[in-house]
């Protein structure tokens, strides 16, 4: 049993985000470019902050690839801040006595944690009185590496026909109207949703939705809402029913809640059938035996309100998820917080931020959604080079398909 793994490393102002993936198998064609597709796609998105001006991603890739192909070792890669230029002395690594005398008032504590944010707990937690040592880290900076490792990835998935979209349905108050989603459908919603600026496949609700994220912006407020990622191609199988943490839809569930902001998770149908007769919400199996899909065999459903995922199990539909993103905490607005140190009542500290990243946290929900499926996938099908997957993988989908 093959197991995909990754870590990342590095704070908001720091020189640099670094990111290992371990377990992707040997033979598999990759280059920086497919990860700087994804970068791309997360740096975009109407209501981002200035941090996008100053950024450029590109991935650099360290390790793991030679002449284009991965060759079974861990793959590390290396996002430079480019604002690291700007913040070398207040991040510097260097003990205190190192640095030169500078009135550089950032070089101050950060006292007054921000509502809604990790400021206060980390500083509790780790024992700090400079807050800056909890925000940094905790910046949804961090998702840059994200969707680096994601982008790993989706390639892995996309050589075996899975394909990862997704789009926004909602944006503050405004939802986007869709009609009956079919199967078909999604990768052409999917295409769609790439041309809005809100990445909303619904044009009369994105400009809604713009006009609503201009208020924020001139009232110094913010925005959350909801997107929704879709996954197609995916085989029988992923997941398991024998363990807790073995359940894709368990697992699904946190990967996308680990998302800074992210609130609220639900597969399929979710909250919605919970308000339901289950005679009208479970999707009825059919069987037809001319029908012969990849991985999914003989046997079909004509809903999917399940999401693609039974018993911690994929199905062979598609797998639904959708997400609810709270406003981002920190505002030009301030709240009232109090400081750490005085214990005294002030507006909260005020670092530069978006004023809604919706568009962004469902890229970067892609990437959450392929890593955890490349995992499940190579769980399944394991192997140290990718024609040893390939074959384990077809053996299974002739099983399934002469079931």
């Amino acid at each position: 049993m093959t197991n995909l793994r990754f870590l990342t490393s590095g704070e908001s102002h720091g020189r640099a985000m670094i990111g290992i993936i371990e377990g992707i198998p040997s033979g598999l064609s990759l280059c920086s470019d497919d990860v700087d597709r994804e970068l791309r796609r997360r740096q975009g998105g109407y209501g981002r902050g200035g941090r996008m001006k100053i950024e450029d991603d590109h991935a650099q890739i360290i390790s793991g690839i030679r002449h284009g192909k991965t060759i079974g070792s861990p793959i590390s890669l290396l996002i430079e801040n480019r604002d690291w230029a700007n913040w070398q002395e207040v991040m510097c690594p260097e003990p205190t006595g190192s640095r030169s005398a500078t009135k550089d008032k950032r070089l101050q504590p950060v006292t007054r944690p921000r509502p809604g944010h990790a400021d206060l707990a980390g500083a509790l937690k780790f024992d700090h009185q400079d807050v800056r040592n909890i925000l940094e880290r905790s910046s949804a900076r961090e998702t840059a590496m994200r969707v680096g490792l994601g982008a790993v990835a989706k390639k892995f998935l996309s050589e075996f026909g899975i394909m990862i979209g997704s789009h926004v349905v909602q944006i503050g108050s405004h939802k986007a109207t869709l009609a009956s989603i079919n199967t078909n459908d999604l990768m052409k919603i999917f295409e769609e949703a790439e041309r809005s600026s809100v990445r909303c496949a619904d044009e009369n609700a994105s400009k809604k939705m713009k006009k609503l994220i201009d208020r924020a912006i001139s009232e110094g407020d913010s925005l959350g809402g909801v997107f929704e990622v879709f996954v197609t191609g995916v085989p029988v199988g992923l997941g398991s029913h024998i363990q807790w943490d073995l359940r894709l839809d368990g697992v699904l569930a946190q990967a996308i809640a680990s998302i800074q902001a992210i609130k609220g998770v639900e597969i399929g149908s979710g909250f919605k059938m919970a308000g339901d007769f289950g005679s009208h919400v479970m999707d009825e199996i059919y069987y037809d035996r001319a029908r012969a899909k990849s991985g999914s065999g003989k046997f079909y459903r004509k809903t999917n309100n399940a999401g693609g995922i039974e018993g911690g199990m994929s199905n062979g539909m598609p797998i639904i998820i959708r997400a609810a993103m709270k406003p981002i905490p920190t505002l030009r607005r301030p709240l009232m917080s109090v400081d750490i140190r005085t214990k005294k009542p002030f507006e909260a500290a005020y670092e530069r931020s978006d004023v809604c990243a919706v568009p962004a946290a469902a890229v970067v929900a892609e990437a959450m959604t392929a890593l955890v499926l490349a995992d499940a996938f190579l769980r399944k099908f394991g192997g140290d080079c990718e024609k040893e997957v390939r074959r384990n993988y077809k053996a299974f989908v002739s099983y399934v398909n002469g079931f």
